[in-house]
Order: structure tokens, then sequence, then C-alpha cells
């Protein structure tokens, strides 16, 4: 019988779920069982596409193209498994798929309620995501916290799960506790309250993951055991920590793998000890030398503070990169928009070993993202492009090497002097016309073929692969010729579509762009071909 578990908030989000499910999935999956993880976000966003990423973060897109929230990225790293669609689920997608069957008399004709159809619509997709993957334990990650309206009917499917399957699903509680500056004692009563919540929906947890600043000690142990009536073994600290892959290590030695299991019915298929994941952690914490890196964006300012959760994806790829070199990277945001009002400001980017302007949307920035852009390929700093930037590498080198002075992208401008050497594909075009915007794009899992000789084939070491897409625009092949004759490098191309897909420039220490998302395939033991040679050249270079 296959197994479920539940992970809940409590207190307050923003507190490691997603980690804490990762790392719970990697600590059994070394226990020799096959895993998969669940995404619930309350939100009634069908999906994760239309969100403003400094709201909500990264939108991480999987190989059969849901756009969903970043959790979902984190799972596969740790996992080292596939995410698809059915493992991710919004308010809006479940309400949508009943109505839809409701409107196709698939109920035949009786009246279709909140309760038990929608809670009923999200076990059937829990256990479809199951089947899907063939995986034998599924672990549940509900959004927010337990206290809040919009997560009542998840936790009335869980209560429904566990009451028709008793000794097949288990909750865990992930809750913070505060230590108050002035009183200097870490506090229990939050999490207390956290768990009589939990209860009110007719769910007692049966494991409590205790996020705090520092370890818990005993008494607090058993303060917690006492009034939210779990063992005092099934209490886990979780306390920050310097890098989030060490997460599954110290659940290990909180002896976390073996109580779930113990509560599941299981036993370990295999001796399990985390061998490479030990090396990992270890090359983390002993790397010295630093590689200085420079992200161009202009999703991660938000008032007086500074936000990574925009480009998550592209902040762990160039981790795993760096570590591969037993590297310690040292990332910094740099504004497009500081360089847009100031070019001299570009000279700064000589201080760093590499840059990379990652993706994004809109105007905003796009001029200073071209001067930095620029200032990268006339004084031999490592680059690397990600969708709009590998957009933005063609606009800067058609305006400043090709000669077309006009370059621009049909997104940023409908004049008609304009030439778009990047246009809109065609068939987006009827797409934007009629407002449809919402899961469009060009998304997922898509074939590019690699020209012998550059170095992205030195990198990949194959010539055919398959990468992840979110874009509405492309190399306009009209100017394709022009450009290579002028210098330019067609480095992978789409074969079904002949579409670009990768685009380099010769004598250069590392000048790489490419419009699909390598990022979103990098993991903690496997990092990504481009991003290790883009790492490597970075290295090097300084």
């Amino acid at each position: 019988m296959r197994k479920y578990i539940f992970v809940a908030g409590g207190v307050m989000s923003g507190i490691g779920k997603g980690i804490a499910v990762s790392s719970i999935g990697r600590v059994l999956k070394s226990k020799g069982f096959k895993v998969t993880a669940i995404k619930i976000d309350p939100y009634i966003n069908v999906d994760a596409g239309t969100m403003n990423p400094i709201e909500h973060g990264e939108v991480f897109v999987t190989d059969d193209g849901i756009e969903c929230d970043q959790d979902v990225g984190n799972y596969e790293r740790f996992l080292d498994e596939l995410i698809y669609s059915d493992n991710y689920m919004t308010t809006g997608r479940v309400y949508l798929s009943v109505i839809e069957r409701e409107r196709n008399l698939q109920y035949q004709g009786r009246c279709v309620e909140v309760v038990p159809d929608i809670p009923n619509e999200v076990i059937k997709r829990i256990e479809r995501a199951g089947e899907k993957t063939n995986s034998e334990i599924v672990i549940i990650e509900i959004g927010g916290t337990v206290g809040e309206y919009q997560n009542m009917l998840f936790l009335e499917a869980s209560r429904m799960m566990k009451l028709a399957q008793p000794k097949d699903v288990l909750f865990i509680l992930v809750s913070y506790l505060p230590i108050p500056k002035k009183i200097g004692e870490m506090k229990t009563k939050p999490t207390q309250y956290a768990v009589r919540s939990l209860n009110s929906a007719g769910i007692q947890p049966n494991i409590i993951l205790a996020r705090a600043e520092t370890s818990l000690d005993e008494i607090r142990k058993k303060k917690i055991s006492i009034f939210c009536n779990v063992e005092q073994e099934d209490v886990i600290s979780a306390p920050d920590i310097e890098s989030i892959y060490e997460v599954p290590l110290n659940f290990e030695k909180e002896n976390l793998g073996e109580r779930i299991l113990e509560k599941l019915g299981l036993e370990s298929k295999i001796k399990s000890d985390l061998q490479d994941w030990k090396e990992l952690v270890n090359c983390i914490k002993q790397a010295q030398e630093v590689v200085k890196i420079g992200i161009v964006g202009k999703y991660f300012q938000t008032g007086k503070f500074t936000l990574m959760d925009s480009y998550i994806s592209v902040i762990e790829a160039v981790k795993h990169a760096c570590y591969y070199f037993k590297k310690k990277p040292e990332i910094h945001w740099l504004s497009a928009s500081d360089y847009e009002q100031n070019p001299e400001l570009a000279k700064e980017l000589k201080d760093y070993g590499g840059i990379i302007v990652p993706g994004g949307f809109g105007t905003r920035g796009i001029e200073g993202k071209i001067k930095a852009i620029q200032f990268c390929r006339e004084n031999n700093i490592p680059f690397l492009g990600l969708c709009l930037g590998m957009q933005l590498a063609t606009i800067e080198f058609a305006r400043n090497v090709a000669g077309i002075k006009k370059a621009s992208s049909a997104e940023f401008s409908d004049k008609e002097d304009i030439e778009n050497v990047i246009d809109v594909m065609e068939d987006q075009k009827k797409l934007l016309k009629d407002q449809k915007y919402g899961g469009t794009m060009r998304l997922g899992a898509y074939d590019c073929k690699i020209i012998p000789g550059t170095l992205s084939e030195r990198a990949y070491g194959k010539e055919l692969i398959s990468e992840r897409h979110r874009h509405r625009y492309e190399l306009n092949n009209k100017y394709r010729d022009i450009l290579e004759k002028k210098g330019l490098t067609v480095a992978g191309v789409n074969p079904e579509r002949d579409l670009v897909e990768i685009i380099e420039i010769k004598n250069h220490p590392f000048f790489v762009a490419s419009q699909f998302h390598p990022e979103f395939k990098s993991r903690p033991l496997r990092p990504h071909p481009l991003f290790r040679e883009f790492i490597k050249a970075a290295a090097t270079q300084r």
C-alpha cells in the first residue's frame, strides 16, 4: 500500500517547509524507497505563471511544461527525480477541474458541493501523482500555515485520507520557535497554538519539526511533547544552518527517517549513510577559494530589502558548479536600472569573475542589461545569458557589431522603424492578441541539436540535448545570416522548428547564452554543463 506524508506549517510561512519536504524525501530515498513530492498552493491562481516573481518567488518549469512554485525545484534538486504536472495543484486548479467535470455531466447531474467534491478532487490528484511516478511514498506539502482559512479544504482532504487509510498516512508539522531578543528564551507557545489549530481540523501531528535559530534543548522538547501530544523522540530539532544541503544530515542525526518508517510500518531496504551527501556538505564547508559572480537583474529589490527567491534556481546552479570545483560562491546582486541611469557604473563588472543576465519580462532595466552585456563582451568577462539574457546578448551584438543600430525586440517596441532581431513566435501572435497569457508560452522540455566544434559541444559532450523553456520570443531567423557573418556563433538549434537555442562568441574566455533555462536541470551532485563551464572560466579568469 502506498504511503502518504502530509507536511503543514505553523506560526508563519517561509520557514523552510519546502526544504524540509525535500530533505525528508532525500533521507527516505537513501533508505531504498521510491519517493515523490507534491506542492499544494492555496492560491486561486491556476498556476504560478502569472504571479509576480518578487511577491511569489521564482516560477519553476517542469519537463512537461507546468509553471509552478519554486519548492518543486527544490524537490527535483534534492530527490534527483523528475516532478510532473500532477505533482502541483492550487485552489484554482482544483476548482477548475471540478467545474469542468460538472459542465461535462461527469457528476451525472447531481448537486456538486464544496465538501466532499473539492477534497475528493485533491485526493484523486494526490493518488494520481503517486501512480504516475510509481512511488512508494508520496510527500505532500500544504503551502502557508494551518491557521489560514484557504487551507481548510486541503486539510480536510488529508483528514479524509487518514480516516480511509489510518496506517498509511502520516502528519508532520513544521513550526517556528521564536527567541524574542529582549527575553532571550525560546518560546514553545506559538507551536502549541499551531498544533491546536491542526487539532481543530481533525488532525493530530505525528512528528513536529521545530524550526528555530538554534537547536532545541531537552526542556523545550519535553514541553512540546507534553502540550502537543507527541512523543519526545518525535520532536525534531531543525536549527538554522549555513547550507540547505545540510538539512538531510541534520534530520538523520535526529533519527527522523527511522521514526517515519516505524510509524508507517516500513523498514529500510538498504543501509543508508548518505555518503555522497556528506561529501557534498564537507566540500561546501571546506571551500575557501572564492568565485565572485554578479547577477544583473530586476526581480530582487523590494523597498529596502533584497530578496533572492526570484532567481533561486540560478543561485543554486551557480552553487552546484562552484562546489564541483571545490570553490566558494560569492553572489552579488547588480541592478540593471543603475546601469541604465549611469552606464559608467558598468566598469564595476571588472571586479567579478563572471556575470549572469537571467530571464525576465517587460522593458524595465533592459538598456542597463544590454550595457552590462556589452561591457562583458568587450572586456573578456565570462558571461552567461539565460532566456531574456540570450535575447539581449543578440540585440547587443546586432547593434554594436553587426551594425543594426535599431535592433530590438518585438516585446519592447512596436515602432515600424525598429528592427526586431528578436521577434514573437508565430504561434504566439494570436494568443497575445486575444490576451491569453496563462500557460500559453513555449513551456517545458524541447530538443536542441548542438553544433560541432562549439564550446557548448565541449560542455555537453553530446549532439542532442533536451532543455526547458519559458518564453514567447525567439531570435528572428531573418537576421541569422548577417549575425553569423559578423561573428555570432549559433551553437544550438531546435531541429523541429529551426529555432536558435544557443549563441556564442568566439575568442572570448566564455560568452554563451541560451534561449532555454539550464538552471532548472542543475543538481547538487550533478551541476549543469553550461554552469559548470561558466564557473570554470570565471575561476580561471580572476
